[in-house]
């Protein structure tokens, strides 16, 4: 197969999702000379990216913005010949490519094939589900403190949550509201040791341990919170509030690989140290597999290996040396 010729509007590789995995992969894949496309959707856009402040990323002593790192990561994939395209995939099936077996991505009504696909669509905010939130949603409910802090000036808002994101968007939302309530199921924060001192410290926090979200409530938009004590059922309480930002953990952006590739209990996708998953051609990194840690170098360290296995993979369906 030394002179197998790839159809026109075929690509060697297509990454699924942008974010550090996704477009680490990308750069990695294009700069090994293979026709790359990047497809990024709105729904898959990288949590990082509305993060103010990224100060645990090697090689910025100072921080950054996420929004501004990603940025970087977009062109300089771009750089070495990935291509990219706005599209949200709502599927992924095998096709024939000249004979050999690839895959086809679907993204609305356009079908796009490559002979490798690397998935990293990372993860979404959870939701509660509880009522009012839906009804709320950008009338007081936000996910994204970065995006809507300046909006809650001098009011009193509500954090929803104990982890990493919950504290960092909490002391973020402090520059901006009058008063910050954090409510968090248990009585004391995940948060690494730095988040979790800034918020203890911090004379415009205040604390609701051991308690959980019941209802969201107002009128035109949100005027108070219901919460309950989880070790006394019966005890609830009002807490006035005009807004509400909920960091309760993540979801991964994985449904359209359902009975595609392995995914374990949780939805993430099962892959082995290579980062191939259980279909041949299809590989995973970053936040949407199943790893022990969801950071921006972790996620980038899982690109740059997706990226190459990617190569190799090409190479050897199309019968070149490596």
């Amino acid at each position: 197969m030394t002179d197998y010729r790839m159809p026109e509007d075929a690509h060697d590789v297509i990454v699924v999702g942008g974010g550090p995995g996704g477009f680490t992969a990308g750069l990695y894949a294009a700069r090994a000379g293979l026709k790359v496309l990047v497809v990024e959707g709105a729904s898959t856009v990288s949590q990082i990216s509305l993060s103010e402040h990224v100060e645990n990323y090697p090689g910025f002593p100072e921080g950054i913005g996420g929004f501004d790192l990603v940025e970087r990561f977009r062109n300089q994939a771009a750089k070495f010949g990935a291509k990219i395209a706005q599209a949200e995939v709502t599927s992924l099936g095998k096709c024939d490519l000249a004979g050999v077996e690839g895959w086809e991505v679907t993204t609305g009504d356009k079908r796009r094939r490559a002979l490798a696909v690397v998935v990293a669509t990372g993860t979404s905010w959870r939701k509660l589900g509880v009522p009012g939130e839906e009804r709320f949603v950008g009338r007081g409910i936000s996910y994204c403190a970065t995006c809507d802090a300046p909006f809650f000036k001098d009011k009193n808002v509500a954090v929803v949550g104990g982890g990493d994101a919950a504290a960092q968007e909490a002391v973020y939302l402090t520059n901006f509201a009058k008063k910050v309530t954090l409510i968090h199921r248990r009585d004391r924060l995940r948060a690494a040791g730095v988040l979790k001192e800034r918020c203890l410290s911090s004379r415009k926090m205040e604390f609701a341990w051991n308690s959980v979200v019941e209802e969201i409530k107002g009128d035109d938009s949100v005027t108070a919170v219901v919460i309950r004590d989880v070790n006394d059922p019966g005890k609830k309480r009002e807490l006035p509030v005009d807004g509400v930002f909920l960091f309760i953990g993540l979801d991964p952006n994985t449904a359209f690989l359902r009975g595609v590739v392995e995914l374990d209990r949780d939805g993430y996708v099962v892959t082995d140290p290579r980062m191939n998953t259980s279909a041949k051609g299809i590989f995973a990194c970053g936040d949407c597999r199943n790893t022990p840690l969801r950071q921006v170098v972790t996620a980038c360290g899982d690109g740059a290996i997706a990226g190459v296995a990617a190569q190799h993979y090409v190479e050897g369906l199309k019968g070149e040396a490596y």
